[in-house]
């Protein structure tokens, strides 16, 4: 298969309630690699990249963890980025 990125964009009460350390938490126990980060108008934005299993069952996890936080997922689809390992919380 081939790997994809998926990006997203949370809205609701996602900040200030550990939302980016438990999706780097559910991230760092799956084959996936990418960020996830605060933005400035109060949504969280995650990229994630693996393969397309391995995205669906972070972005499901999340979606279970922080249920009742989230209003709003976004969804986009961006190029894979070559060589990436890990997933880290940017700042």
């Amino acid at each position: 298969m081939m790997a994809v990125r998926t990006a997203v964009r949370y809205s609701g009460r996602v900040q200030g309630v550990g939302f980016r350390a438990t999706a780097r938490a559910l991230a760092q126990v799956r084959p996936v690699s990418g960020l996830v980060r605060n933005e400035a108008d109060g949504t969280v934005w995650l990229e994630a990249q693996g393969e397309p299993e391995d995205v669906r069952s972070l972005l499901d996890a999340i979606a279970q963890a922080m249920h009742g936080r989230i209003a709003h997922a976004g969804h986009e689809d961006l190029p894979v980025r070559e060589h990436e390992a890990g997933f880290v919380i940017a700042r």
